[in-house]
């Protein structure tokens, strides 16, 4: 069975069944509009620590436009939102209206000119890419950045930073066949180190539960109306019911070695 209620519309892959949809893309068509790891909170605290207003921002990955719409509120002096997604660019458009300009680009080659904005935003898209792709994106926010620019990400974490590699292997292939997406997250060392090495000094570390898929985050994180809408949606689509199901016993099971995490990254004078 695949959904066809409204909530398709308009959204990356809508012609993917919910068995092979990616997840964050899934949750989207279902109604979820809150897609990251530590929930709407860490998404708060971060932006609040970033430093946005005045600021020209850049948001890499803006999907649906949630955070953009946040971003704005803090009024930044201007926002660019990256998309390499054409549907999701749309989408993150209509989020932004007339506040600011999203354009059909690859976060690791912006075509944004060097040393152009205050603030690089970026969340739950770094975990997405192979090593050698994180750190391409993360020195093409160096270059954006001006001298004391700020780049912030809202990733997810593996959990000690002492967690055996065969451990981290179990995770990232449990998450891979969940999500339908190949995700490679980091211990906190790891993500330092990625954004040290490309030159960032490291302003601010912060965490936050893994719990998307647990009732009482997505009722902080949608309310109460549009969480009925989500559950709804879930229970009318057996696929994708088994889908989400899947995906929060995946949470669930290995939530000991996962973790929300934010860091505030900034780029030396």
């Amino acid at each position: 069975m695949t959904s066809n209620n409204s909530t398709d519309a308009g959204m990356p892959m809508a012609g993917r069944d919910a068995a092979h949809l990616p997840g964050h893309w899934l949750l989207a068509r279902l109604g979820k509009r809150v897609l990251r790891p530590g929930g709407r909170e860490m998404t708060t605290r971060m932006l609040a620590a970033a430093g946005l207003a005045g600021s020209d921002v850049v948001e890499l990955a803006p999907g649906l436009g949630r955070t953009a719409k946040q971003i704005l509120e803090d009024r930044p002096a201007s926002y660019v939102g990256v998309e390499a997604d054409q549907d999701a660019a749309t989408l993150a458009r209509s989020a932004v209206g007339s506040k600011g300009t999203v354009i059909v680009g690859d976060a690791d080659e912006t075509t944004l000119p060097d040393s152009s904005a205050d603030v690089v935003v970026g969340e739950a898209m770094l975990t997405m890419q192979t090593d050698a792709h994180k750190a391409q994106i993360v020195a093409e926010a160096f270059r954006v950045l001006r001298p004391g620019g700020r780049y912030a990400i809202h990733e997810l974490a593996l959990t000690p930073d002492t967690v055996p590699d065969e451990v981290k292997t179990e995770v990232r292939q449990a998450l891979a066949r969940s999500i339908k997406v190949n995700a490679r997250p980091l211990a906190t060392a790891e993500w330092r180190e990625l954004l040290e090495q490309a030159g960032f000094d490291i302003d601010d570390v912060s965490f936050a539960s893994m719990a998307l898929l647990e009732p009482r985050r997505i009722i902080t994180d949608e309310g109460p109306l549009r969480t009925l809408k989500f559950v709804s949606n879930v229970l009318r689509d057996r696929d994708a019911r088994a889908r989400v199901l899947g995906m929060r016993s995946t949470f669930r099971k290995h939530g000991d070695h996962m973790a929300a995490i934010a860091i505030i990254a900034r780029k030396p004078r």
